[in-house]
């Protein structure tokens, strides 16, 4: 298929945008990249996606498909011919799916509350809900993996990729507060895991380099706090 007919509307810091591409990539289907600029809206996004107006949205033969697990269920389908990204035994599916559920949820809204968390206290707190739900993951990679590298066995799959997009965030994380969180004692699994990910072919050229992320982090810091407050009710 014609890389023309399939594109991507995305930034590349973005762990939502990276799930479509990593998808992509195992299918060995290419894309058009269409970045997004930090602090605007393109016309395309916003009629791709007018009702949330956020990145990542897939256009396949200019018809849009937005939210980042949507789209892995969508790609999956759509190239079936290639690597299967969800499970094929129903039960297994529906596990994966809970647990992208709660990365997405619960997992993910404590990492990124690290930046916003007022004082040490705080941010402590938050940082032990981070590793709090790195042990509830590490035991759910024993029972998916059955002894494998990934979540999906042999190779990635959905649940490698719902996670995995969080890792440089994670990593920009725990260089700027010199910290540990995915300790390799505690989650040994897990840490494994996250090394084996980062190496793989459809993951290494779109995992973004720490520093480079790091920077970015600051710049979108310094953004935010110039931002103008919300209008008031």
């Amino acid at each position: 298929m014609a890389k023309s007919e399939i594109k991507v509307v995305g930034a590349w810091p973005s762990p939502f945008v990276m799930r479509a591409r990593i998808a992509l990539n195992i299918k060995s289907v290419d894309y058009e990249f269409l970045q997004e600029k930090l602090g605007s809206k393109s016309q395309l996004l916003l009629e791709s996606n007018p009702v949330y107006k956020k990145i990542p949205v897939l256009l396949h033969d200019q018809k849009p498909i937005c939210e980042s697990l949507i789209i892995l269920h969508y790609i999956d389908e759509t190239w079936s011919s290639g690597p299967s990204i969800l499970p094929s035994d129903p039960y297994d599916r529906a596990i994966a799916r809970f647990w992208a559920a709660y990365i997405d949820d619960k997992w993910f809204p404590s990492l990124s509350g690290i930046a916003k968390a007022q004082g040490d206290e705080a941010k402590a707190a938050v940082m032990a809900q981070v590793r709090e739900g790195f042990l509830l993951l590490e035991e759910a990679f024993g029972k998916c993996s059955k002894g494998k590298d990934f979540f999906g066995g042999d190779r990635i799959g959905y649940l490698d990729i719902a996670l995995g997009c969080f890792l440089g965030w994670l990593r920009v994380s725990e260089k700027m507060n010199g910290v540990k969180l995915l300790d390799a004692d505690k989650t040994p699994g897990l840490a494994g895991w996250a090394d084996k990910f980062c190496l793989d072919d459809s993951v290494k050229d779109v995992m973004p380099e720490t520093d480079k992320l790091v920077e970015f982090a600051k710049i979108l810091f310094q953004f935010k706090a110039n931002a103008p407050p919300p209008p008031a009710n």
